[in-house]
């Protein structure tokens, strides 16, 4: 038993404890990571269970019930600003857990779940203003691939858009919950 011990801690060494795993994914030809921790669950993107809401942000699709469960849906090309994507049969959703809330982000696709230790993550860069970097927590190098590590809590907590259920206003005005069913 001693051997396997000695083993298993070598591998804790090697390793560290800051070893982290993140789901890899892929927006407009460029990959990103997030905290595999943070997913619940990926699932084919199909617009016709994707709710529209009027009024909504740009970057809110709108809303998916996922077992009795609203969830809002963000297009995260259009929440980072950037160029549009395309959907196509490899566009998922990966819904995520973000403490008390329930959020699910369209990507054009997942490749894999990979481990980085800190020292396969480089700082992110400074482009003169502090928004990116409230997000953008590193950059991982997996052999010649460049992953942009995101912490997903930090880019979708100050959106009061994408709180679970949708605010509606009766005949008398007062505030309620609606029931949406795509």
């Amino acid at each position: 038993m001693k051997g396997y011990e000695s083993n298993h801690e070598n591998n804790q060494d090697r390793q560290g404890p800051k070893t982290r795993e993140y789901l890899v994914f892929e927006l407009v030809g460029q990959e990103y990571g997030i905290d595999i921790l943070k997913v619940q669950e990926i699932r084919g993107y199909d617009a016709n269970m994707v709710a529209p809401i009027a009024d909504a942000p740009a970057h809110v699709r709108g809303v998916m019930n996922l077992r009795g469960a609203i969830v809002p849906i963000v297009d995260l090309c259009a929440k980072l600003g950037i160029e549009r994507a395309v959907y196509d049969e490899r566009t998922v959703v990966v819904v995520l857990g973000l403490g008390a809330r329930r959020v699910g982000i369209v990507v054009n696709g997942v490749s894999d779940v990979t481990e980085l230790p800190p020292s396969q993550i480089k700082d992110p860069p400074r482009f003169g203003t502090d928004a990116s970097s409230r997000f953008v927590t590193g950059i991982g190098t997996v052999d010649q691939r460049m992953l942009i590590l995101v912490d997903i809590e930090a880019l979708l907590e100050d959106d009061p858009s994408l709180d679970a259920g949708v605010q509606t206003r009766d005949r008398q005005g007062q505030a309620g919950r609606a029931d949406v069913r795509p």
